[in-house]
């Protein structure tokens, strides 16, 4: 079946193993709340204490995904894989789980940490790989780039959907605070680059299936 194979890994890891399996457990139980059952075809799960894997149904959106592992209040800095192609779910863990598409992910995981890459995408279809091959990186720099600050304010208006002005209410602050955060942290840039991301990768699978 075709399905968007999703990793996202916890960079430097062996440094705290104890921390990233952590992290990863939090994540994952809160990427399976976010994401309704029909977006996926299996439970986001955690293995080898610092890789985090999932599996979405085409046409599902894997930058929420990466925007909540982002930004999330405990996130530790990860790298994330998307590779939309034939997967076979299993029927037990993530241990189990194949197909050419699972492996196309493997090895682009590869390249990301050489190229030390924190967002690649790969749709299958070159032309639109092309494109997703500078802007998913330039959306991993941008989200780097932040600071705590603006990470937390990226999180309510980008992940919850907040307005600048509810932001700034939920944070006690004044709303040109937060619209000043927001412009020097280029929010809206990040916005806009992840629904172009979604656009080309939703174009590029449902136009494969």
């Amino acid at each position: 079946m075709l399905g968007l194979v999703l990793f996202g890994d916890v960079i430097r890891s062996r440094r705290d193993a104890p921390a990233a399996t952590g992290w990863l457990r939090t994540l994952a139980a809160d990427l399976n709340d976010a994401l309704p059952g029909g977006e996926r075809l299996a439970s986001f799960e955690f293995t080898q204490g610092d890789e985090l894997q999932g599996l979405l149904v085409p046409g599902a959106n894997p930058l929420t995904a990466i925007l909540r592992g982002t930004l999330h209040p405990q996130a530790r800095p990860m790298r994330w894989v998307v590779v939309a192609g034939e997967v076979d779910p299993g029927r037990g863990p993530a241990t189990q789980r194949s197909g050419p598409a699972f492996i196309a992910a493997r090895e682009r995981l590869g390249q990301a940490n050489t190229r030390r890459e924190r967002v690649a995408i790969v749709s299958g279809d070159g032309p639109t790989d092309d494109l997703l091959d500078g802007l998913g990186p330039l959306l991993g720099e941008l989200l780097a780039d932040l600071t705590d600050r603006q990470r937390e304010i990226a999180w309510l208006i980008l992940v919850e959907g907040l307005r600048r002005s509810d932001a700034a209410d939920r944070l006690a602050v004044s709303r040109a605070t937060v619209s000043v955060a927001a412009e020097r942290a280029h929010l809206r840039s990040i916005g806009e680059l992840a629904r172009v991301l979604q656009t080309l990768l939703v174009r590029a699978t449902m136009g494969t299936a």
